[in-house]
């Protein structure tokens, strides 16, 4: 968190623009198929950009649904004042059932196990429990195997049947929907439509069937069914480089990351840099510190090839990534303590990009920006 007096420039901080939040739900609405809602997925605080706000400004462009992996997520948005439709999907035995039913949240089940303790807890809140079941269509993370999906399907019924509960929603997640025209897609899909006919036949009409992440609600219409779930589209990433840049999808880059610069020095030639001296200065040169690190969520991994745009031009670190700063040789350029470091933004102003970040370090841009720390302020533009 921040400590600074308000008055006073932060060391670091992420400026989020929630105007372009809002924009890129709008765009990926104008992409869903005809009567296809969407779901803006906030879990892990809005991809590093901040939940609640973010939240706010999904549902203010028309994301009719919000997405949390954590049911603890889920009740945080309940707290903050969001009363639209909720689905939280990750949850372990002895999980706060009873609170999200209680909160009118929707809850995902993947196996028997969970589906007793959603009745157990409907009962103890003396009121429905809104469910939605979960395939694994091959994934092979969460959900129902298919050869076990008929009993958990029969079971929901006769729960639904007596009352417990409702079945809300029937879905999937994709493994290889961000390699176009990868084999698994469309098995994964047949494996998925097969799901939903054993769910018609025992008599299930859940208000909502989706499989589509932010790859598929891209370029897969075939997958949008009666939702898409959108993650880190809405926060304008794109989720893989084969697919486009955001650019191509109308998206926008939310969050630019920027730095106060700490020192500004001259050194003579052969000076070491960092930790273990992996830079050397090849002639007498200016260096910067950016008092930003590892434990901000700057990758170690960006030691040495991590691109930070400073005084006007791309810059890359110089040595480790420390802790709490890193250093960046400016060669015949001038700066002063106090001038920005942008490590990544849109790329307006010729700053690195987050999957710049990505590509250098060896990761995906989702990575870049969850793992921004929580001693980053955020700081949110359109609100």
């Amino acid at each position: 968190m921040n400590t600074a007096p308000p008055h006073l420039p932060p060391r670091v901080r992420a400026v989020v623009d929630l105007d372009a939040v809002r924009a890129n739900v709008r765009a990926l609405r104008a992409r869903a198929a005809a009567g296809a809602e969407l779901m803006a997925v906030v879990k892990s605080d809005a991809y590093g950009h901040g939940m609640v706000p973010c939240a706010r400004a999904a549902r203010e462009a028309g994301a009719s649904w919000l997405g949390t992996a954590t049911p603890e997520e889920a009740l945080a948005l309940r707290a903050a004042g969001d009363t639209g439709r909720v689905l939280a999907w990750l949850w372990t035995p002895g999980g706060p059932w009873k609170q999200a039913i209680e909160a009118d949240v929707d809850v995902s089940a993947s196996g028997l196990w969970a589906l007793r303790e959603i009745v157990a807890a409907a009962a103890a809140a003396g009121r429905q429990a809104r469910v939605q079941l979960k395939v694994d269509t091959g994934l092979g993370r969460n959900g129902c195997q298919p050869a076990d999906w008929r009993e958990l399907v029969d079971a929901a019924r006769a729960a639904e049947s007596s009352g417990a509960l409702r079945v809300t929603g029937i879905w999937s997640h994709f493994a290889c929907a961000d390699e176009p025209g990868h084999p698994s897609i469309e098995a994964q899909l047949a494996v998925y439509r097969d799901a939903l006919a054993v769910a018609e036949a025992a008599g299930l009409r859940p208000e909502v069937r989706h499989m589509a992440n932010s790859a598929a609600a891209l370029t897969l219409p075939q997958s949008h069914f009666d939702l898409v779930r959108a993650g880190v589209s809405v926060y304008g990433l794109s989720p893989s480089p084969e697919l486009g840049v955001p650019a191509d999808f109308g998206l926008r880059p939310a969050m630019t990351l920027s730095a106060a610069l700490a020192s500004v020095k001259r050194v003579p030639g052969g000076h070491g840099v960092s930790y273990g001296h992996h830079y050397t200065t090849p002639g007498e040169t200016t260096l910067a510190l950016v008092p930003a690190g590892y434990a901000d969520g700057v990758p170690r991994h960006g030691s040495g090839c991590g691109p930070v745009l400073v005084a006007g031009k791309w810059r890359t670190v110089a040595g480790r990534v420390a802790m709490d700063q890193f250093v960046v040789d400016l060669g015949g350029d001038t700066a002063e303590a106090g001038d920005e470091a942008v490590l990544f933004g849109p790329g307006d102003r010729g700053e690195p990009t987050a999957e710049d970040w990505a590509r250098a370090v060896g990761t995906i841009g989702y990575e870049i920006v969850t793992r921004i720390g929580p001693r980053v302020p955020r700081v949110h533009l359109g609100a």
